[in-house]
């Protein structure tokens, strides 16, 4: 019993951990999908991290010759490397770089990636050249008394 409910609690983590919001541009239907495309894979990321040490919660390097940190960068890369992907496959169109970069720091960083990239973006630390840039102040000269 202890295991099942063990198996429940960590599945929720992995779904709790792996959301990152995504701004799609406006549209709340990719908002939507671009969301549970940085679940599902970030969920298959930590099932795939749990599968390379056979489902137990010790890590045991001697099952697969790999540590728990080569593990943990193994699936990080590759939830990097595929939810820009499943998501241009979903939405069906090619992703803004805003998207694949709040999708990649959401694997990177489970929780908050896609929040600070896209602060990041709302406050110029970071632009990108499919969008369009801010306009620019026309500061006025006063007349000189």
């Amino acid at each position: 019993m202890y295991r099942k409910v063990a198996f429940v609690m960590a599945a929720v983590a992995a779904l709790a951990l792996s959301y990152a919001p995504a701004n799609a541009g406006g549209r709340h239907s990719d908002k939507v999908a671009l969301t549970a495309t940085s679940i599902g894979v970030g969920a298959a990321s930590t099932a795939a991290y749990f599968a390379l040490n056979d489902w137990h919660w010790k890590w045991d390097s001697a099952r697969h010759g790999i540590t728990a940190t080569g593990a943990f960068a193994i699936t990080t890369i590759g939830c990097a490397a595929l939810s820009p992907f499943v998501a241009s496959a979903v939405l069906k169109r090619p992703l803004s770089y805003r998207e694949a970069h709040m999708l990649i720091a959401g694997c990177i960083i489970p929780v908050v990636g896609g929040w600070l990239v896209d602060q990041a973006y709302e406050q110029h630390i970071m632009w990108a050249p499919d969008e369009v840039a801010a306009p620019k102040k026309k500061w006025k000269k006063h007349a000189r008394k």
